[in-house]
């Protein structure tokens, strides 16, 4: 297989830009949707920041399914590279009986107790009939973002980025084409935005089934797998809860800034960290989708005991995520009005969200190292130090400065604990790393020197 022989730098790129590509796209058509709420005439303002208080429930959706997906998809490839191809197909089978077991438990909660959850989550009576008739709609399709991102990580997993980058391809050029069909033309605003999405993440998810049910998969969808497993989804779980911690605490995060953000400031700043989560994201998701598609290379060479070809890909991968992180960074902080003039006409949030871009942004570009590190503990399957990695920079560090910096500094603060933040867990995460190295990945006199 080529993951184990192919000359190692070109492969990256073979693997790592599709899964970049891919996220861009991924972002890029939430984006889009935020563009173009924040642009309807009249409520504009409004209905971004009402979209931008949903972001936690969304998150947490799409963090179930990293639950499951990433905590199979690892295990799924170090089964392949252990020329395992039955155990593949049972850990295949198992995760996608749980996501749809989740697709109907999070549909019903989150549909129950919307309203005060928005609420909570830093909704004003100014926004929440924005944010409830976006969230409303797009609960409904819960199982389309469970299967289209959940199953998507299995087609990484083989090796096969390509494909994986068109599954969201696919849903991100439909979204952005029944946007301003649905937002504009017939005149349903956020709830349009929302239909747009659910449709897009449906058809997405069609894509996904028909290519674990075809021909061209190494780990096809067999009907008598498809059972829980309680040993596969205990190992599921242990290494999925650092994938689900990560995105589940961009839930945390939000609602921290949100509440914090309208109790000393307002609807503006909430709006403003709306756009700035968006822009954060456009420099963290196409990290995160390089990491992902590198990440099947160390699993399966991990699996076949090539330690040798393990080591040098992450050092490529830590030197490439560091000089990314970094330009990223430099040039948003650069084009900081350009990017939040596409977001708003309103001059009192543009003028806010441009002056605090280099702030809110002043760590990020360290948190390439933080991805590299973080991505090649979960394809080793180390499921403990990636679970304190994952709560490092959210939970122990972001949430609780958020809540302390500005009762000293005032509203301000909460756009500084960002940067502390993203500083403080990637120079940990590394250093961690680099003293666990040699003891995770020891070279034996018979590795196989493939790589090159």
């Amino acid at each position: 297989m080529r993951l184990s022989s192919a000359p190692l730098g070109k492969l990256l790129f073979q693997l790592g830009l599709p899964g970049v590509a891919a996220q861009v796209i991924n972002v890029l058509y939430n984006i889009v949707d935020r563009i173009y709420i924040g642009n309807i005439s009249g409520s504009g303002d409004l209905a971004l920041t009402g979209v931008g208080v949903t972001l936690p429930i969304i998150m947490v959706i799409s963090a179930f399914s990293a639950f499951v997906g990433m905590g199979g998809a690892p295990l799924a490839s170090i089964r392949l590279g252990a020329r395992d191809h039955e155990g593949a197909e049972r850990i295949l089978g198992s995760c996608i009986v749980s996501l749809l077991s989740l697709s109907v438990v999070l549909t019903a909660i989150f549909l129950i107790f919307q309203r005060p959850l928005l609420f909570a989550f830093g909704a004003s009576e100014n926004v929440i009939g924005y944010a409830q008739d976006y969230l409303t709609i797009y609960l409904w399709g819960t199982l389309f973002v469970q299967l289209a991102l959940g199953l998507n990580t299995f087609i990484s997993a083989q090796g096969k980025a390509k494909t994986a980058m068109l599954s969201v391809l696919i849903g991100a050029v439909l979204n952005i084409v029944l946007d301003p069909l649905f937002i504009f033309m017939f005149r349903m605003g956020v709830r349009g935005a929302a239909l747009a999405t659910v449709i897009s993440q449906a058809v997405s998810a069609l894509w996904v089934l028909c290519f674990l049910l075809g021909k061209r998969t190494a780990i096809p969808v067999r009907r008598q797998y498809l059972r829980f497993d309680w040993r596969i989804i205990g190992r599921v779980a242990g290494l999925g809860v650092s994938p689900f911690i990560m995105q589940a605490t961009e839930s945390l995060v939000t609602i921290t800034l949100n509440s914090g953000l309208q109790a000393y400031g307002g609807d503006l700043y909430v709006g403003s960290m709306t756009i700035l989560m968006s822009v954060l994201q456009l420099i963290v998701m196409p990290i995160n989708g390089f990491t992902q598609g590198v990440q099947p290379i160390m699993s399966y060479c991990y699996g076949a005991g090539d330690n040798a070809r393990v080591r040098k890909t992450f050092r490529r991968l830590l030197a490439i995520m560091l000089i990314f992180s970094s330009s990223a960074c430099l040039l948003a902080i650069l084009l900081a009005q350009p990017l939040t003039r596409l977001f708003s006409p309103n001059q009192e949030l543009i003028r806010l969200t441009a002056r605090m871009m280099p702030v809110f942004l002043g760590g990020i570009w360290i948190f390439g190292a933080q991805l590299a590190c973080q991505s090649t503990f979960l394809a080793l399957g180390q499921a403990k130090i990636s679970l304190f990695l994952a709560l490092l920079r959210k939970v122990i560090l972001l949430v609780p400065l958020a809540i302390i910096l500005p009762r000293f500094f005032g509203v301000s603060g909460i756009y500084f604990s960002e940067p502390i933040a993203d500083f403080i867990a990637s120079c940990t995460t590394l250093t961690i790393f680099l003293i666990r190295y040699k003891k995770l990945l020891p070279l034996k006199e018979n590795s196989i020197q493939t790589a090159n």
